[in-house]
């Protein structure tokens, strides 16, 4: 064991030693040392105002400005998004702002804004009502003039009927000219009281419209429409939309009214149109000439306002970034407790060991490019509190990290799966994946990720896409384990090759060309490497390939469950836990290997030596009847004498196998109880022992260590065994006779928990309100023994269905394999049967996206999910709590958007 000491530390095996700090800053040093420690980003701080509110913190006033600046910054976003602009390659220089110059640069540029937006959009609304009014104009007039094709004749007849009759509904003036050319002379049409109404209003709303006009009129009216010529910009939605310019001819003020109303119900904008002729050739050059004004102040506006905004996109994500990193100093500085004094900020947190010198070159450099005159005080602190986890991971093992860390943070110093996930996760994926071909395609999609990695991982991405390319060297190990397994199960979309050499089997007859109904024989040595080609389309096809990969899958299983509890030992003994070792890594190892190891034996014995022998009989029989006969299921000379004697390894297997489960099960729980009881007497000692110190304080006296041995002491240190180490502190102040300070903040372990010596305030400092120590629980025997109880129960099932559960290796290896079998005969080949190019390539097609869409795609994402369980319940369970907490250090480079 002493050479596995020895050997170096693995970074991934377990994690980051931790170490919990303390901070007290100055005043005027404190933000400058929190901004160097964000660019660091190895200390994480502890919230010491978890109890106040974000309003009743100190900074509270520094991180709303942020937070308005940040608003700002936001919209000048919005801005320039809406503007269209692209970002500058090259941006220009600009001298380096405090937060105060930004803030009122910051200020003006947002007022500068939202002046001229609110210029451009009257000047946008004049110009909207400017063009539907030249619209409105050109289709109206249409509806209020007689056409130029009736002739003088006609219009001499309709003057002399409409006089004389006075009738300005007869239909055949209806069907020659508009219900207004009578308003428009001099005469008895314009007493007859017709009125029009003309404006323009958005297609959708025109019918809708219309019925709404013609029921609050009763049918009065007459509606008249034309489309516009262009679209126009919706003010509201600034959107182009397009428009219907009406005209609504009616009688009466009160139908006006109601019109009117109408009209503004639905939004349409009303616009009169003058009824003389020249009036509106006049009203018409004027809007035209207002118009071209309106463009060419518009465009000037714009120009204007894309400047000021190119300049704000040059800037922009500097501005960002140093308001995003000024407002999570001052979050994390809210963080921080003052002193008694009030001109230092004290905070407390975990870092790396190895990050210590960097965090205090760090803060050194805060101290002198802050010019403060006092240094700040960085010193490791004593804790129970468990440490945050922390590995150092790579673009290669973070995504596998990520694995592990989805199912539960691992606790701190606990081994780590991840180790082994790297090459256990992308291999179980390739069994229950092996085809070749399909191993070739994946990876062309992982070294297509890879070689796009600077380009990509510089983008946004969608979270499909982030996930793909985050896990693309997960891809990569899947695909190449992906072709070693397809070359041992020799399939390429499911058709075999030689690739190794020639087949071991033969037709029996010459002339067979059917291997199927014929039969093979075996006429030279095995094939060299992975499954002979001879078999596929065998009668003995499928019986042989569920053999093989059944009992791989048991193989693969075992193994995988004992290296689990393997790493459960490492656990215990990296923890110092010898009753795990010898109660509970010990039965199950005894447990499952009686089972299942033997198990194993018995399957690579089978394939050893070709045996017949059917392991179902031989491991029910086993149990139902382990003195009956093997006959012909005897694997190897003398295993029936071995089963048959009771007092051999098969009884012996057996009854190891009961006595694990009570071995697992009662005697930890006593031990502990038993141990618990021996603390309870220490901690009392521990009592004892203060006040003979606090008596010998009080009466002036020098403590020596040998008038403490003296006096009831030798009985603590033997019952208890602890170390001397008290006394040596006594020792080297025998001249101060304030000893109890001393003695209240000294702790000592005692069989991994901690206890405080009790002061004058006579109680435990567990116990002191406010306390950053943690309490620990009472010891509950019960709860124990029920927590044992139930994880033995579990380990003893698990045994059993962990077992069966990775029987999953085989069943999805047969069906992706039988898929794909599916997709080239009843697709591929059954096309290319036809003499016909259209059906040749339709076949081509479908068994291309069959491939790609259920064997890459869905088949990919199924046997992952299952790798993933039996990484997550059938390995992890034997060894891994997962109980711990990341380590989350503030860095600038871990902030995002959101933190905005």
């Amino acid at each position: 064991m002493e050479r596995f000491d020895n050997l170096p530390e693995m970074d991934l095996m377990r994690s980051e030693k931790m170490s919990s700090v303390q901070l007290i800053m100055p005043v005027e040093s404190a933000q400058r040392a929190v901004l160097y420690l964000g660019d660091l980003g190895l200390l994480q701080f502890q919230d010491l105002n978890a109890d106040k509110s974000p309003f009743q913190r100190t900074f509270v006033n520094q991180v709303k400005r942020c937070g308005e600046m940040s608003r700002k910054l936001r919209f000048f976003k919005d801005q320039i998004h809406k503007a269209g602009l692209m970002s500058s390659a090259h941006p220009p220089l600009q001298p380096d702002l405090d937060l105060q110059e930004l803030e009122v640069l910051l200020a003006e540029h947002e007022h500068e804004l939202i002046e001229m937006n609110n210029n451009s959009e009257k000047l946008r609304q004049t110009y909207n009502e400017m063009l539907e009014l030249k619209m409105v104009l050109q289709k109206a007039v249409g509806f209020l003039v007689s056409s130029n094709r009736h002739s003088a004749a006609e219009e001499t007849e309709l003057d002399d009927r409409v006089y004389s009759n006075g009738d300005y509904a007869d239909n055949d003036y209806a069907d020659t000219a508009s219900l207004l050319e009578q308003e428009m002379r001099p005469g008895p049409s314009n007493q007859s009281g017709l009125r029009f109404v003309s404006g323009i209003i958005s297609k959708a709303k025109v019918l809708n419209f219309e019925r709404m006009l013609f029921r609050a009129t009763r049918g009065n009216m007459l509606f008249n429409q034309a489309p516009t010529d262009e679209q126009i910009v919706d003010p509201v939605s600034t959107e182009m939309v397009e428009k219907i310019v009406f005209v609504v001819f009616f009688s009466g003020e009160q139908a006006r009214t109601k019109i009117l109303k109408i009209c503004v119900a639905f939004g349409a904008n009303c616009y009169p149109v003058p009824e003389d002729t020249t009036k509106q050739r006049q009203l018409m050059r004027e809007v035209l000439s207002r118009l071209s004004e309106l463009e060419v102040t518009l465009d000037a506006g714009i120009r204007h306002r894309n400047n000021a905004l190119s300049s704000i996109e040059s800037q922009l994500p500097k501005w960002t970034n140093m308001v995003r990193r000024e407002k999570a100093v001052y979050d994390t500085l809210n963080m921080l407790n003052f002193d008694v004094t009030k001109k230092c900020l004290v905070g407390e947190g975990w870092c790396p060991i190895f990050a210590k010198p960097q965090i205090q070159e760090a803060l050194q450099r805060a101290t002198f490019d802050s010019n403060s005159q006092v240094g700040i005080i960085f010193h490791a602190m004593d804790t129970v509190e468990s440490p945050p986890t922390h590995f150092r991971t790579n673009c290669f093992t973070s995504a596998f990290q990520e694995i592990v860390d989805a199912y539960g943070v691992a606790r701190y110093q606990e081994a780590n799966p991840a180790v082994y996930t790297i090459v256990t996760f992308p291999f179980l994926f390739a069994v229950m994946f092996g085809d070749w071909g399909h191993g070739i395609c994946l990876l062309m999609g992982a070294l297509f990720l890879i070689a796009r990695e600077s380009k990509l991982g510089s983008q946004k991405l969608g979270s499909f896409m982030e996930m793909l390319f985050g896990g693309r060297y997960v891809l990569l190990l899947m695909s190449l384990f992906s072709i070693y397994c397809g070359l041992i199960y020799n399939e390429f979309f499911s058709v075999p090759f030689h690739i190794f050499g020639l087949s071991a089997y033969k037709c029996r007859d010459t002339t067979c060309s059917d291997a199927t109904s014929i039969g093979l024989v075996k006429v030279r040595d095995a094939y060299p490497f992975g499954v002979d080609p001879s078999w596929r389309g065998s009668r003995s096809e499928l019986p042989f390939l569920n053999s093989l990969k059944m009992k791989m899958s048991i193989l693969l299983g075992v193994t995988q469950m004992n290296v689990g509890i393997i790493l459960g030992y490492f656990n215990a003994r990296f923890f110092r836990s010898s009753l795990d070792i010898r109660y509970q890594f010990v039965p199950q190892m005894i447990f499952l290997n009686s089972l299942f190891g033997y198990l194993s034996l018995l399957i690579i014995i089978k394939w050893c030596t070709g045996s017949q022998a059917d392991l179902y009989h031989v491991m029910i029989y086993m149990f139902l009847s382990p003195f009956e006969d093997l006959g012909e299921n005897q694997l190897f000379w003398g295993q029936g004498f071995i089963q048959a004697w009771p007092f051999l390894i098969l009884i012996i297997l057996l009854f190891a196998a009961l006595v694990a489960v009570p071995w697992m099960l009662f005697p930890k729980p006593f031990i502990l109880k038993k141990l618990h009881s021996e603390v309870l007497v220490s901690v009392c000692l521990d009592i004892v022992f203060l006040d003979l110190v606090r008596k010998h304080a009080n009466g002036g006296l020098a403590v020596s260590r040998s008038a403490l041995i003296g006096e009831k002491v030798e009985s603590r240190m033997s019952r208890a065994n602890v170390t001397d180490e008290i006394f040596v502190v006594v020792a080297r102040r025998e001249n101060n006779n304030d000893l109890v300070l001393l003695f209240e903040i000294f702790f000592q372990r005692f069989q991994g928990r901690t206890y405080g010596i009790l002061g004058t305030s006579e109680m435990h400092l567990d116990m002191e309100p406010g306390s950053a120590r943690e309490h620990h629980e009472e010891f509950n025997f019960s709860e124990v023994f029920v927590h044992q109880m139930i994880h033995s129960i579990e380990f003893v099932l698990g045994a059993v269905s962990n077992t069966a559960s990775y029987l999953r290796l085989w069943a999805l290896s047969l069906a992706h394999s039988e898929l794909s079998t599916v997709f080239y005969e009843k697709v591929l080949l059954l096309a290319w049967g036809y003499d016909n190019i259209f059906i040749r390539l339709v076949g081509l097609v479908v068994f291309a996206f069959a491939t790609a869409f259920i064997l890459l795609m869905m088949e990919t994402l199924s046997a992952f999910l299952h790798a993933l369980r039996l990484h997550w319940v059938e390995f992890q369970n034997k060894f891994y709590h997962g109980d711990g907490y990341k380590f989350r250090p503030f860095s600038f480079a871990l902030l995002s958007d959101d933190d905005d």
